[in-house]
């Protein structure tokens, strides 16, 4: 079998899995989101943090509920790095440095995972378990809950209330996450993924010195780093490393983690707000800008340009042999076009055009399917501005479900879509013509250029993959990706929650036969055109002096 072959079986064995779950995952997400009972160990944690689940909350008050335990997080992370040195677990590593600390503390609660450290060289057993595992559920319940909140904005009227925060939260990691993630691990420890507390091993002798290996509970934490999208490895060769991801077999169940959660996620949108069709136009959006962008990966890896890509049978500089093209590919583009940031293949050794495929996922806003929770926000946010563009064009009011779309909905919207790109360009900018950050780069021109570009464009969609070659571990770099990171994450969230407020105030809008159909293709293709225009505008600069210089020289 070719290996051109074998990736292309790969995708459509991926396709089955993620269609054979879709439905029964996506009603009993649903379900959850739409109950009015609480399990007994969710009325102990309400108890615990002081929460009342049944209050309703409008949107200052959610948003005030997100912003508060995201910073607790932020600050009790923080305080763990710091005094690793003391505690129990720490494989005699030392506490972290200030500002790696913050940077660290920032990228696991903001759902991104940037890692400018040695996995295995710097975090103990208590802080990778107790501190970023822990991080990993929360960070993604958190997205969850806030995409939540906007769905209920479409289904309610006539009221500014969008549920409570704490009992989204709560129940999307104890009904959703923690089911999933044991079951993903049990699969993943049978694919020989490790899972232990072992501490360091010295594995063998060569060339004078000897290496050395630190057990884990690995298989755990790969199972929630990929279904929360969240990315950040156990190991500094994240899902590259063979104790991650051993087989091509665990490859594929880590890309389908990645992918599940929300994918499923349009089911319980179409379901909350009563049409199932509608999610269905959502996911064939997503759908399509997600098979686009990995035929168009493959293609550019598999292309034979000389004698020595003809023989690997593609680009496999920077690639795994038990992955290939195919496998490394279709990783490659689902951790980019989701805010996962887990690689198992170095994305800075992809051709130039390759490279550039990773980063336009993520500057898309990660909303094919994009993370757990921020995919579907981010997605329903461009549906919005797709509807007020194709109602500007036909001269009548826009509606989305029932809705209209006004400036009071089109103003957040807008917003929204202006945060991350200001923060990508003006944070590369900044880089590039300070004196110090640009030695940080391993390469020169066009590459190098790259390198600090998709940093900051990881940092801001919270995706957390970095190029390599850049070394990202000096203040500035730990600083500025670390705002990068805390606003890029919420302030979208403070437009989403605004615009879900103003829509559930609204009464809803009976359909006329002026009425856009917002579950045809017609708007399907309206809104991958929108998606893929205003990304274009926006980036196509930046990019033509990067990855595009570099993959047409």
């Amino acid at each position: 079998m070719g290996p051109v072959t074998a990736g292309v079986l790969q995708l459509v064995a991926l396709i089955g899995a993620l269609a054979l779950v879709h439905a029964p995952l996506g009603s009993h997400m649903a379900r959850v989101y739409s109950s009015d009972r609480h399990w007994r160990v969710e009325k102990w944690i309400y108890k615990g943090i002081g929460a009342d689940p049944d209050r309703e909350m409008r949107w200052p008050a959610y948003l005030r509920a997100v912003l508060a335990f995201s910073v607790t997080g932020v600050v009790l992370l923080y305080a763990l790095q710091r005094l690793q040195g003391v505690l129990p677990g720490s494989l005699g590593f030392d506490s972290i440095d200030p500002d790696q600390a913050f940077d660290t503390a920032v990228s696991f609660v903001t759902n991104t995972n940037w890692q400018s450290y040695y996995g295995e060289q710097a975090m103990g057993h208590v802080v990778q378990t107790a501190g970023l595992a822990v991080q990993n559920f929360v960070s993604a319940a958190v997205g969850m809950a806030v995409a939540i909140a906007l769905v209920r904005g479409f289904a309610r009227s006539r009221t500014g209330e969008l549920g409570n925060f704490w009992a989204d939260l709560v129940r999307g990691t104890v009904r959703v996450l923690v089911p999933l993630a044991f079951l993903a691990a049990v699969a993943l420890v049978a694919c020989g993924v490790l899972q232990n507390f072992s501490g360091i091993h010295e594995v063998g002798r060569f060339m004078g010195g000897s290496q050395q290996w630190n057990g884990g509970a690995v298989a755990s934490q790969e199972a929630i780093k990929e279904l929360g999208t969240n990315g950040g490895g156990y190991f500094n060769a994240n899902s590259a490393h063979p104790f991650e991801n051993p087989t091509p077999l665990s490859n594929l169940l880590e890309i389908f983690l990645i992918l599940v959660v929300p994918f499923s996620l349009t089911r319980t949108f179409g379901i909350m707000v009563g049409s199932v069709k509608q999610g269905y136009a959502i996911l064939a959006t997503m759908v399509a800008i997600w098979l686009g962008f990995t035929a168009l990966m493959m293609w550019t890896e598999f292309a034979h340009h000389g004698p020595a890509f003809e023989l690997a049978g593609g680009a496999m500089e920077g690639k795994e042999v038990r992955f290939g093209v195919g496998g490394s590919s279709i990783f490659a583009v689902a951790t980019t076009l989701t805010s996962t940031g887990a690689v198992n293949s170095f994305h800075s050794s992809f051709t130039g055009l390759g490279g550039g495929i990773t980063m336009l996922g993520m500057m898309l806003g990660e909303i094919a399917p994009g993370g757990v929770g921020s995919g579907l926000y981010g997605m329903l946010v461009m549906a919005v501005i797709a509807v007020f563009v194709a109602g500007l064009m036909v001269g009548r009011t826009p509606e989305y479900l029932g809705k209209r779309i006004g400036t009071r909905e089109i103003k957040p919207a807008a917003l929204y879509i202006l945060v991350t790109p200001a923060l990508v360009l003006v944070f590369t900018a900044l880089s590039m013509a300070l004196p110090a950050p640009p030695h940080s780069m391993a390469n020169g021109g066009a590459h190098g250029f790259s390198e600090i570009l998709y940093a900051y464009t990881s940092a801001s969609n919270n995706n957390g993959s970095a190029f390599a070659g850049l070394n990202a571990d000096t203040q500035w770099f730990n600083s500025t990706l670390g705002l990068a990171m805390l606003f890029g994450r919420f302030v979208p969230m403070v437009f989403v929650l605004a615009l879900a407020g103003s829509l559930a105030r609204q009464a809803p809008v009976p359909a006329t036969a002026g009425t856009l159909r917002t579950e045809k293709p017609l708007f399907t293709g309206l809104l991958v055109g929108a998606v893929l225009i205003i990304t274009g505008l926006t980036y196509f600069p930046a990019l033509a002096l990067g990855p595009l210089a570099e993959g047409l020289a």
